[in-house]
């Protein structure tokens, strides 16, 4: 029986990263779903597709072949039509995009299977929205890993200007605070805490305490459940 750590919690809360540190640590598999929804909005953009409509981008999903696979490294892979994304799928209009296409119905259906066949296969840390609530509601570890929204714009500020992007703080956090929005008032699958998750707010930690905070929490949880 495969082990699952679901990880669910808002934008810029660092879960990509300290789920992905984790899961090298632990011999894991780290799957990051919003990366499977940024390619999905990507797909859209570059249709040119009005993305509230919602019949249109169900239409559109016909033509999306959206998967994931790891380079020698480890390192997951976004592969959209059979197009290395992983790169391109990190800028702000697409986080912005990927925020809107996530609360459409069927593009949630379209990704669900693909997910869940990772976990039933895998030992896996899955991070995103609805891992703990909907997709892996059956996993041995539930987490809901968080920040103030402050924090959370600083880090990703940090992130964006690494990548030579011109921005602000103040854009940065009025992006966050949108997203946050969009996350917790869809009408499917919004973001939450999951019932029986633990609360891991990595305010006050630096990178390399979330990481062994994570994964001191996983082998707690794992031990409490045998």
């Amino acid at each position: 029986m495969s082990i699952n750590v679901a990880i669910d919690g808002p934008a810029g809360a660092g879960k990509s990263t300290i789920a992905r540190a984790a899961a090298k640590h632990l011999g894991y598999i780290y799957v990051d779903t919003g990366a499977l929804y940024r390619a999905v909005a990507l797909y859209m953009l570059r249709q040119g597709i009005d993305l509230s409509d919602t019949e249109l981008v169900g239409r559109a999903l016909r033509g999306v072949d959206v998967s994931l696979c790891y380079d020698a490294a480890g390192e997951q892979r976004v592969l959209l039509c059979g197009e290395d994304v992983s790169g391109e799928i990190r800028t702000p209009q697409v986080s912005m995009a990927a925020s809107q296409v996530s609360a459409i119905p069927a593009v949630r259906d379209f990704l669900l299977e693909l997910q869940r066949k990772i976990a039933r296969e895998n030992n896996v840390i899955m991070d995103g929205r609805d891992i703990g609530t909907v997709i892996l509601p059956q996993a041995q570890v539930k987490i809901y890993l968080t920040a103030s929204d402050e924090i959370r714009a600083g880090r990703r500020l940090k992130e964006l200007i690494e990548k030579g992007e011109s921005v602000t703080f103040e854009a940065v956090l009025e992006d966050i605070r949108q997203r946050d929005y969009n996350d917790t008032h869809r009408q499917t699958s919004p973001l939450k805490r999951a019932p029986g998750s633990v609360l891991l707010d990595t305010g006050d930690l630096t990178l390399e305490q979330s990481i062994d905070r994570l994964i001191t929490v996983i082998r707690e949880e794992l031990d409490g459940a045998v």
